[in-house]
């Protein structure tokens, strides 16, 4: 089958939305389908465009995969407004990409949100080719940017956002999500359960965790011996890490532990600033593909924070590599969530916005080591069962050839 997907995010990005439409395309091509990516310039978690990636239009072939890679405004600062300008620019770019595929006729156009204003381009692609269009939603953008602040709900602009956002989902013939909860928001918004799926985020098998050595990292960062909370991915709004600044604080007297923040976004300077002072913290770039297994080791818990409300608007696509690495995870969810089902029984869920709560569960963890282990081990389990990449997209490659067959009458 012919397949065009059209996703901001993309390799090199190395987290977030890009590795996981990266690795759907290419298990889709290993499995004998031609597939045609039209992806955003590479610009994530920095918000800043990469080097090796110029200004123009780009098309090259990646593991058998014609990826072309259009360029659009990235905002030094996303705000909302500049967000829904970078959207919107990556929409206009695109378009006559889009439209250009469109007349190969592939027998499917699948779409990623974000960004969700692109989908209409996906839309009219998939009418000229015939063909179905699928939109996977990874994050429910517009809920999420009220949930953060950065879109005020009651006003005009967060009206309009709310009203485009029902419009924009309609077009599409079916919908897939990362979670169950997230599968039933896409039902309240429309679609009928025959038109739906969860298509998760997998963890990546390549990842050898079995001969993970944390100890140049101890040694490169001073650590020694020390425990260690770990958060590692986007530093942003919706993760609210001003918890684990929090956190750090009231365990600042714990000498056996020690907090290390990785990761690059918008909101790391003020981050920074936050944990002026404290001597049980660090902060650290993202760290190369290749480390990874032997980084994530380094945690003796992982930290999953998540703010208020956001809980079933996006599932942190982080959480399947850290649950592989064999770590209790301790996230911020409140029960009933995705995020507090995907948790629980392999980590412990504190309360979301709960600083106090989220430092009693970690030093309870790093006390009881027994408990660590238990959980860790479920965790890697877990991992396991319903994270194999290999067995989400054979899972998905069936759905999609009923949904081709389908069509537009389904």
């Amino acid at each position: 089958m012919k397949i065009l997907i059209v996703g901001l995010n993309h390799a090199p990005e190395p987290v977030g939305i890009g590795p996981y439409t990266t690795g759907l395309a290419q298990g889709l091509q290993r499995r004998g389908h031609e597939v045609t990516v039209l992806a955003g310039k590479p610009y994530y978690p920095q918000w800043k465009p990469y080097p090796d990636h110029g200004p123009g239009r780009m098309t090259t072939v990646e593991e058998g995969v014609s990826v072309t890679r259009v360029p659009h405004y990235i905002p030094v600062k996303p705000s909302g407004l500049r967000r829904i300008a970078h959207h919107v620019s990556f929409a206009a770019s695109v378009a006559g990409p889009a439209l250009a595929a469109a007349g190969e006729r592939p027998d499917l156009v699948f779409t990623i949100a974000p960004s969700l204003l692109s989908v209409p381009v996906a839309a009219l692609a998939a009418r000229r080719a015939k063909a179905p269009l699928w939109l996977h939603v990874q994050d429910f953008e517009v809920e999420a940017a009220f949930a953060t602040g950065l879109l005020p709900e009651e006003s005009t602009v967060g009206r309009i956002a709310l009203a485009a956002e029902d419009r924009i989902l309609r077009m599409a013939d079916f919908a897939s999500s990362i979670s169950p909860q997230m599968c039933l928001r896409l039902e309240a918004k429309g679609f009928r359960p025959e038109q739906t799926y969860q298509l998760r985020n997998w963890s990546n098998g390549a990842f050898d965790f079995t001969s993970a050595d944390d100890s140049e990292y101890r040694r490169e960062w001073g650590i020694g011996d020390r425990k260690v909370a770990l958060y590692s991915g986007n530093i942003a709004n919706k993760q609210g890490l001003e918890i684990v600044i929090e956190a750090a604080h009231r365990l600042k007297d714990r000498k056996d532990l020690t907090f290390v923040i990785c990761g690059e976004g918008p909101n790391r300077e003020r981050l920074k600033e936050l944990a002026e002072g404290l001597e049980n913290i660090q902060f650290h770039d993202l760290q190369p593909m290749a480390r990874m297994a032997d980084f994530l080791s380094l945690a003796s818990v992982h930290l999953l924070p998540q703010i208020v409300g956001a809980a079933d608007l996006v599932l942190p696509s982080k959480l399947t590599n850290m649950l592989a690495s064999g770590r209790p995870v301790v996230a911020t969810a409140a029960p009933g969530t995705g995020l507090f089902d995907e948790v629980e029984g392999c980590g412990v869920n504190s309360a979301p916005g709960d600083a106090a709560e989220m430092a009693i569960a970690i030093a309870a963890l790093l006390d009881d080591p027994d408990r660590c282990k238990t959980l860790g081990l479920a965790a890697r389990q877990r991992a396991t069962e319903r994270w194999s990449q290999e067995s989400i997209i054979d899972a998905m490659e069936r759905r999609m050839a009923g949904w081709i067959s389908t069509g537009r009458n389904g």
